[in-house]
């Protein structure tokens, strides 16, 4: 099917806001080495900027295209940095960049599709912990989701202090390390607002709050949603069964360490820097919304994107690094061949 421009990439131009108005010519072709087929450029009547289909998909400029649905599938799967570069045959280096390139466009696609919440619905949230770097400097990871489908909605990655003991050697390494780096600062209820305003900001309407008793979450939760959420404890120490009503977001962050090998513990397998395991939660994010089912006896299609309402089927690896998302609710559609159909506005599909 032949490609056509959904709106004139270049932000400066006067058309760029208004998808209905811009108009294209078709400016000749060009020959990437890395793909078979010759690509059509097209020029923008309004501002004369050239540009080809290549400039709207995820691959764009990208070297190795081949190789990036099967490293989405490796980091979504407990395999490390280097051991998926070696499994994909690209250089550290290239993955690492691929890495970086990917989340970033897991993370607008994600905001991109949930917009909008339905209605009235129960979510649960908690915190789980890992490190950066080291043992001693360790980071919060608060995840927010949706009780029935677990959808999960937003995480979030921060640092927090903890002091071991005083005249152990892991104390004395700690004071080592804030000599140099300075006193470790304690995000945690920054992460935490920051994951409930993402709720807020798809229009949820009235919730119900599910968490652990820490103190925190009630202040939180009536400072960012207001007279809109009712708000639920359950003892941490309470028997992580089935009953208990955490048991989704238990066994989600159980999942997160197992998808996730940067969160899972005793391994070699760490992030040196905060920022690198929040780009590794994105691509997390995407793969358990809208590439994989709900429950192993679910069936394929139901992920939790499709049970929420916000996707007609399950998505494929290929179509997550399919187009890319920086335009918003103009960016192309995951699920579109030729790039016309756009996210929808408000991202629930009916």
């Amino acid at each position: 099917m032949s490609f056509r421009p959904p709106l004139c990439p270049n932000q400066n131009c006067s058309t760029h806001a208004d998808p209905a108005a811009p108009r294209f010519v078709r400016w000749g072709y060009f020959q990437a080495r890395c793909r078979e087929r010759r690509e059509q450029r097209f020029r923008c009547v309004a501002c004369r900027k050239t540009f080809s289909r290549q400039t709207f998909r995820h691959d764009y400029r990208d070297r190795r295209p081949d190789c990036n649905d099967r490293l989405f599938e490796l980091l979504t799967s407990g395999v490390g940095l280097r051991q998926a570069a070696r499994l994909v045959k690209v250089a550290a280096t290239t993955a690492q960049k691929k890495m970086r390139k990917l989340s970033r466009t897991c993370e607008l696609l994600h905001q991109n599709l949930s917009t909008s919440l339905p209605q009235d619905r129960v979510y649960l949230m908690d915190e789980e912990e890992s490190y950066e770097n080291a043992s001693i400097r360790p980071l919060t990871v608060p995840i927010l989701m949706e009780s029935k489908t677990w959808f999960v909605v937003a995480t979030d990655v921060g640092s927090i202090r903890r002091l071991a003991p005083a005249g152990t050697a892991r104390r004395r390494r700690q004071h080592r390390d804030e000599q140099k780096h300075g006193k470790r600062a304690d995000e945690s209820r920054e992460c935490v607002g920051r994951v409930l305003e993402e709720l807020q900001r798809r229009n949820p309407g009235k919730v119900q709050l599910l968490t652990d008793q820490k103190p925190s979450y009630a202040t939180l939760a009536c400072e960012v949603l207001g007279a809109d959420v009712t708000h639920s404890t359950t003892a941490g120490s309470a028997p992580r069964t089935t009953h208990n009503p955490l048991f989704p977001i238990n066994s989600m962050i159980a999942m997160s360490r197992d998808g996730c090998g940067r969160l899972r513990r005793n391994s070699w397998l760490v992030s040196k820097l905060a920022k690198w395991l929040r780009g590794q939660l994105a691509i997390f994010t995407v793969f358990r919304n809208y590439v994989r089912r709900r429950f192993n006896k679910d069936e394929p299609h139901e992920t939790p994107a499709f049970l929420l309402g916000l996707l007609p089927r399950q998505l494929q690896p290929f179509e997550v690094v399919r187009w890319r998302q920086d335009w918003g609710k103009k960016s192309p559609h995951p699920t579109s061949l030729t790039g016309m159909a756009t996210v929808p506005a408000g991202g629930v599909m009916m």
